[in-house]
């Protein structure tokens, strides 16, 4: 036997933690991809690009409605590329007789 009396057992109460600290450490809170974006050279389309990033912050039922946004906007931006007037067309040398 010994001659010293066991130690007390103490509880140990977890140190209250911010509310912004625990929202860092939430498995389920929003988290950034982290995918990077290599600018196209044109502007318009650039800005649509980073208008993903808006999704980053958000849960995952909020990414719908920034993928439709910049989908329609990049939509656009192709639909006025084929309405820009092209080159005129080569003048026809010669006729064609079947």
């Amino acid at each position: 036997m010994s001659d010293t009396a066991p130690e007390p057992a103490t509880e140990t109460v977890p140190e209250a933690v911010p509310e912004e600290q625990e929202r860092e450490h939430d498995p389920a809170a929003p988290a950034p991809l982290g995918v990077p974006r290599t600018p196209t050279g044109n502007a318009e389309v650039d800005a649509l690009l980073d208008r993903l990033a808006d999704a980053d912050h958000l849960a995952t039922d909020g990414h719908v409605e920034v993928y439709e946004d910049v989908h329609r906007g990049l939509r656009d931006a192709l639909t006025a590329l084929d309405a820009r007037p092209g080159p005129p067309a080569p003048p026809v040398s010669y006729q064609h007789r079947s």
